[in-house]
């Protein structure tokens, strides 16, 4: 029994070294796996530094200018004219992402200098696409010659249809039997281009064209009034396919409602109303790129007269 007794102690002992030794084995380890690491951080920080002092890691820091602006500067194949292409908008950003570099590109491609203003509608007034043109219109600044009334739903597909300086008058590129949905005659609507002086001629266009259709009818009315002709395009064999149309009616349907006395009044000629009587104010103004195309986002806030104009707002 004593000797029992005495061998315990001693037995215990050894297996609290032999634990103590694991233990210490596995803070080696760990500390060795913590110097290695310290190691490749460092290592990997002083490379990184190397590079961003590298002659050819300042090269990739600042990228050429694109060759087609430059081309645009420089070349005069490009011509003398700048188009305003001018986008009536609210609340359509998937439409307007497909847009704006689709347009910055057909329009490279044929060698016309432009630029693309976005005006974007943000009061809480019925849509006016007629003011939100007028608006465009004046805030194109004087460095454009002629503009483009421009749909954010419809893409060009022909390369042919010309969208160069209209310089026998008022063109309308999207005709009737060009276009991918509205087909009758008298269309006026889609993407009629004009002289910077047209507008003023016209008295821009009317505003009291608040939710969808007919401003363009009423547009037309007052280029007859001014005497102007408006010209369509010909040799155009592409038809119905020549514009693909991007709007979904069954996602975003558009504002149709007669309000009030709207449905008598929408057919009647505006003769004092327009640039003259347009009222806004601009909330911001910023340039933005999409994809690498250049636009200008005008936010406006429409003003409305409700005594002349009650169907600017649903009731």
């Amino acid at each position: 029994m004593m000797y029992s007794s005495k061998r315990k102690p001693v037995l215990y002992f050894k297996e609290e070294r032999r634990f103590l030794s694991g233990k210490c084995t596995v803070y080696k380890l760990f500390g060795l796996c913590m110097v290695l690491l310290l190691v490749s951080l460092l290592w990997l920080q002083l490379s990184c530094s190397g590079e961003m002092s590298s002659p050819l890691h300042e090269e990739r820091r600042q990228p050429p200018c694109p060759p087609t602006n430059r081309q645009a500067e420089d070349d005069p194949s490009w011509g003398p004219h700048k188009l305003a292409l001018i986008v009536p908008f609210r609340e359509r950003f998937d439409e307007l992402l497909v847009f704006v570099p689709f347009m910055h590109d057909f329009l490279n491609k044929k060698k016309i200098r432009h630029k693309i203003l976005v005006i974007n509608q943000v009061d809480h007034y019925r849509f006016n696409r007629a003011s939100l043109i007028n608006v465009g219109f004046l805030e194109s600044g004087n460095d454009t010659d002629y503009l483009a009334m421009h749909d954010v739903d419809l893409l060009p597909l022909n390369e042919a249809l010309d969208y160069g300086f209209p310089s026998e008058g008022p063109f309308h590129v999207a005709s009737p039997e060009l276009h991918p949905l509205y087909h009758y005659k008298n269309l006026r609507g889609g993407d009629p281009h004009a002289h910077q002086e047209t507008l003023p001629q016209c008295n821009g266009m009317s505003n009291r064209f608040w939710g969808w259709g007919r401003e363009d009818d009423e547009f037309y009315r007052r280029l007859r009034k001014a005497e102007l002709q408006l010209f369509r395009p010909s040799g155009i064999t592409t038809g119905y396919k020549t514009f693909l149309h991007i709007h979904d009616s069954a996602w975003r349907k558009r504002d149709q409602k007669r309000v009030a006395s709207q449905k008598q009044e929408q057919f009647k000629v505006d003769p004092e109303g327009g640039l003259s009587n347009l009222r806004y104010e601009v909330e911001s103004r910023r340039d933005l790129s999409i994809s690498g195309a250049p636009c200008t986002v005008v936010s406006v806030r429409l003003q409305c007269d409700a005594d002349l104009t009650p169907w600017c707002l649903l009731t």
